[in-house]
């Protein structure tokens, strides 16, 4: 799985899973709504960095809906709170409950977007690489779904392209279409479970259960770069950890949440949510000087 465009390209791999870990902490650690609407803006800005304008908007698109769900359902079975909006059936739906429910709905959006953004940044070789001998059963389970993944994708969709292409099974009507996907989803766990069984006797056969020690191919070197870059993020982390906390303890949604203000402690949050799009304006740079 590759990005058309790494920001990360200049650095080992170690620095972008480093970036992820940060980002990944602050973002699910801190449900203030600041620092997740920050934190939904650089996943935004991240992904239209790695994707593309148009592929990162459309990967993205689906936090509206998801942080609607979250936050209708919060609504919904939370009903603590000052300010009431309506009363249905004996039951108050308070404001309180909505943000809130907005706010972790952001929150698993953005760590959601964050994800996907980060890890089309690096490459099974990447993976191996990085846990191939402290974690190898991790590193051989996260390789082989970032292939099988794909793959499954890309043939559901030439079972359903053959079945489309054939006028005597072609879908007609909304049951003729249920009854296809059901179909595609029954050959594709077929022919998953298949090749399941050939992929464990590979694996099997090429030593992964003897447990020896084994060996990985490092093709990436620690350079001063890359420890300057992972210096930068260490640093960026230490400053917003503490303000975070400070946020964190002064914010509260229930019974009341206070009143937002400006703010000179999310300037080192802003800055690390915005290292990928940083490190994409740098790297134009220098391909419009090589140019």
């Amino acid at each position: 799985m590759h990005a058309a465009h790494n920001p990360f390209i200049l650095y080992h791999p170690a620095v972008t899973l480093a970036y992820l870990v940060c980002v990944a902490v602050f973002t699910m650690a801190v449900p203030q709504p600041v620092y997740v609407a920050l934190s939904c803006a650089g996943a935004v800005a991240c992904s239209i960095c790695v994707h593309g304008v148009r592929a990162g908007i459309r990967r993205a698109a689906w936090m509206v809906p998801l942080i609607a769900i979250v936050a209708l359902a919060n609504m919904l079975f939370v009903s603590e709170g000052a300010t009431v909006l309506f009363t249905l059936a004996g039951r108050a739906f308070t404001l309180e409950g909505l943000l809130y429910g907005i706010c972790s709905g952001g929150m698993l959006a953005a760590m959601m977007l964050w994800i996907t953004s980060c890890v089309a940044c690096v490459d099974s070789a990447d993976i191996i690489e990085l846990a191939g001998r402290t974690a190898p059963t991790i590193a051989l389970m996260v390789t082989t779904v970032m292939r099988l993944i794909p793959q499954l994708v890309r043939r559901g969709r030439a079972v359903e392209a053959t079945l489309a292409a054939t006028p005597a099974a072609a879908p007609r009507t909304a049951r003729e279409r249920t009854s296809a996907h059901l179909r595609t989803t029954s050959v594709l766990m077929g022919w998953s479970l298949e090749e399941s069984l050939v992929r464990a006797d590979t694996m099997r056969a090429r030593g992964y259960a003897c447990g020896a020690a084994r060996t990985a191919y490092r093709r990436h070197r620690i350079r001063r770069a890359d420890i300057v870059m992972l210096v930068t993020i260490a640093l960026l982390a230490a400053l917003c950890a503490p303000t975070a906390a400070i946020a964190v303890s002064q914010y509260s949604f229930y019974p009341h949440p206070p009143q937002l203000v400006a703010w000179w402690g999310y300037a080192p949050y802003v800055a690390l949510v915005l290292v990928p799009v940083i490190l994409s304006v740098r790297w134009w740079r220098i391909c419009r000087q090589m140019c």
